[in-house]
């Protein structure tokens, strides 16, 4: 008699039950997980392009500015004011625009289920003067507050800057804004 290697069709089965088990457990977790995950990628991003505003004025010696548009939840990096002189004209120079709902779940200007304002209100979701978040050569710049949420309204983050341009960004944690 010849010895047969391999698994038996019992085997097999018992190996697919337990794998559809663990995917029956995963999977709705990795669904709730998947906005958290977006709105907090689309918040460090805002974090990011403020900051590459900052230190662009600093470097070129020029005003830059994150120009918000509400409307159509997106926002612009822009390093001049174009023809017309005035950030938000619709001819700036641009460098980048970050439309928000490419992020899915959700993602939009909004405060979500947040109990109280950063600053001393929500305004627009967009505290900046005119929804324009300045910063100039020196380092410093406006200071305002973006609030960011998503479908689930359970989450938001605030991001901002203070007018010596120390940009920050919050997290509702249900009771206050955490770091």
């Amino acid at each position: 008699m010849r010895k047969r290697s391999g698994f038996t069709v019992i085997e097999l089965i018992i190996v697919i039950v337990v794998l559809g088990i663990l995917t029956a457990v995963g999977v709705p977790n990795f669904l709730s997980w998947l906005p958290k995950y977006r709105l907090k990628t689309a918040a460090r991003d805002l974090y990011s392009n403020m900051q590459l505003a900052k230190l662009s004025a600093i470097k070129n010696n020029a005003d830059w500015a994150i120009v918000f548009n509400k409307a159509a939840d997106q926002y612009q990096v822009c390093s001049g004011r174009g023809p017309d002189n005035s950030w938000g004209g619709g001819d700036n120079t641009v460098i980048k625009t970050v439309v928000l709902n490419n992020y899915g779940s959700g993602v939009a200007y909004g405060h979500g289920n947040a109990g109280s304002a950063i600053g001393s209100t929500f305004g627009d979701e967009i505290t900046f003067t005119n929804n324009v978040a300045v910063m100039n050569s020196r380092g410093t710049g406006n200071a305002g507050y973006v609030y960011l949420g998503n479908s689930s309204a359970t989450n938001s983050y605030g991001v901002g800057a203070r007018s010596s341009s120390v940009i920050i960004i919050r997290r509702w944690n249900g009771a206050n804004w955490g770091n």
